[in-house]
């Protein structure tokens, strides 16, 4: 697809790479076939192919309208077209950089979605306030509309002491260390998946670390059109990883998917800031999700719990696990190898419909999603006789989150196996 940047975009670092990665399309559609919004609307603006295009007429000096941002708000940025796409088009890098220019060319979003936006990019990205109104939202609880209440999970009863606290970290000393990135609602919302991997690589004889100092990851500023904002979240990150980094880590972990495909990208997103593109690459390289960690240590883990049959869980793997990062097959391949069935549900490869802060932005489409993937998911827990959902983003957790079936991520099962071989020794 050819295209000639407006004099607006010619020598911009966004311009050029809009020209480069639009450059790749080849109008085929193949990304419509497996995109969950065009699905539920069958609108071609609704779908990738048309997206680029809209992206492509205010590239070349178009002006974008409020239905033009609209469309590009509707993505769920899930990149499932990428997985698909036959040229490599970079869509997930394209359409953030679409957004930002209808951002910066229509008039004012309503008043609703400005506070809106403004609530979502300050009250999630900062732990502590976050984590206020969490309690708070747990003292309301039974009064919240559904879709809200599971949003906030009951908080697990603490014991008194470490020695008996099931969901405390572990503080043993390791020749190897790690670091994790906390992450801005995890430790608010659910703690014990955090928790759950130190207590897992600690029994791997892995030490995981973590900055005081660091902060959200960046991405859901960034794909709220703070851009500006996300790659300051990025490079404090980077400030308060560098230390831990120059002293030797192995790696980065990542326990929230969303999380690890943001700081993946520091590198490209950093690439031309003079001050952080040669760290940011260094973090990037570093950054693994705990899906990519845990298959090298398989047969310690087998040693630890067995290969023998246990119950079965259907995984939902997280989009910005298998499109984001492109890690397919690894998280069902270590379950299987620790003796868990593993069952994939028959829509696996769509979105959930959390996509970040997707669900309250466009509540009506990510319900609708919701709606289709419990059904698939419910659907394939019956026919296995499994119990548990399990997945590997937080977003898609609590997204999922139902009266019957708990989700789970499913470190939370590896870990809760070692703590009954435990327990038995």
């Amino acid at each position: 697809m050819q295209t000639q940047l407006a004099p607006q975009f010619a020598n911009t670092p966004e311009g050029i790479e809009a020209a480069r990665i639009l450059g790749k399309c080849v109008h085929c559609g193949f990304c419509t076939a497996t995109c969950p919004t065009y699905q539920l609307l069958g609108d071609e603006l609704d779908g990738p192919r048309g997206r680029i295009y809209l992206i492509k007429q205010m590239a070349e000096g178009q002006a974008p309208t409020e239905k033009t941002r609209l469309h590009l708000d509707r993505c769920l940025t899930c990149r499932n077209c990428e997985s698909t796409c036959p040229s490599g088009v970079q869509y997930g890098n394209l359409v953030d950089i679409g957004r930002k220019w209808a951002e910066e060319n229509t008039p004012a979003r309503p008043l609703r979605e400005r506070l809106t936006r403004w609530a979502l990019k300050e009250g999630l990205t900062k732990p502590a306030l976050f984590n206020s109104a969490m309690t708070l939202g747990r003292l309301v609880r039974p009064l919240m509309p559904s879709g809200i209440k599971r949003k906030i999970p009951l908080a697990k009863n603490k014991a008194l002491n470490q020695a008996t606290d099931p969901y405390a970290r572990p503080n043993t000393q390791h020749a190897r260390k790690m670091l994790i990135l906390e992450g801005c609602v995890q430790p608010g919302m659910l703690p014990n998946i955090n928790s759950a991997t130190a207590r897992v690589l600690d029994a791997l004889k892995i030490q995981l670390i973590s900055a005081t100092n660091a902060t959200c990851c960046g991405a859901l500023r960034y794909h709220l059109n703070d851009q500006v904002g996300g790659l300051e979240n990025a490079r404090q990150n980077i400030d308060a990883w560098w230390p831990i980094v120059e002293d030797g880590v192995e790696a980065i972990v990542m326990t929230a998917s969303g999380c690890g495909v943001m700081v993946k990208d520091y590198g490209h997103l950093l690439a031309d800031d003079p001050t952080y593109a040669a760290k940011a690459r260094k973090i990037s390289d570093l950054t693994k999700d705990i899906a990519e960690i845990l298959p090298s240590l398989q047969n310690e883990l087998v040693q630890l719990i067995g290969s023998d049959q246990k119950p079965g869980v259907v995984y939902h793997p997280p989009c910005t696990l298998q499109h984001g990062q492109q890690i397919r097959g690894k998280v069902e391949a270590l379950l299987s190898g620790l003796g868990i069935g593993v069952r994939l549900c028959n829509d696996s490869h769509l979105c959930c419909g959390s996509a970040g802060t997707y669900s309250v932005t466009q509540p009506e489409l990510s319900e609708q999603l919701r709606k289709n993937k419990l059904t698939h998911l419910n659907a394939a827990c019956e026919e296995s006789g499994a119990e548990v959902i399990v997945s590997g983003n937080i977003g898609c957790i609590t997204h999922l989150q139902q009266d019957d079936t708990p989700v789970l991520h499913w470190i939370e099962i590896v870990d809760q196996l070692i703590g009954k071989q435990t327990k038995t020794q």
